[in-house]
């Protein structure tokens, strides 16, 4: 299993939920290099956008947005899936939900924004 370090923008975000719903998410978040490896499209999906690569995990009704940095995992956003079904309903694209989120310029947006908040301690 790899390392999980949250920035201060998805440890607010998850901070935010109920604790029970909290652990419930923690507990399901579980990442190994061969889940990485062969990507599922069910609870692991891969988005990629100028040679940057993430990966999105599907826990409950949650989204949580990561990439591997240094052999451990850096969570970016932590999100509930009605704000990415919003997203496809509203630009009714008939693509899959990470094909839809690869080339959408606010999620990519929402990933920078991560990128540039510090790691919770």
């Amino acid at each position: 299993m790899l390392q999980v370090v949250f920035n201060e923008i998805s440890a607010a975000e998850i901070s935010q939920l109920d604790t029970l719903l909290q652990l419930e998410l923690l507990s399901q978040f579980k990442v190994t290099p061969d889940d990485l490896l062969k990507i599922d499209g069910d609870r692991f999906g891969e988005l990629s956008r100028e040679g940057k690569k993430l990966y999105r995990y599907r826990a409950k009704d949650y989204r949580i947005y990561f990439e591997v940095v240094n052999g451990g995992v850096k969570v970016h956003r932590v999100l509930h899936k009605n704000t990415v079904q919003d997203f496809l309903f509203r630009s009714k694209l008939p693509v899959s939900e990470d094909e839809a989120l690869a080339h959408s310029k606010t999620f990519w947006k929402l990933i920078e924004e991560g990128e540039r908040a510090r790691s919770a301690t």
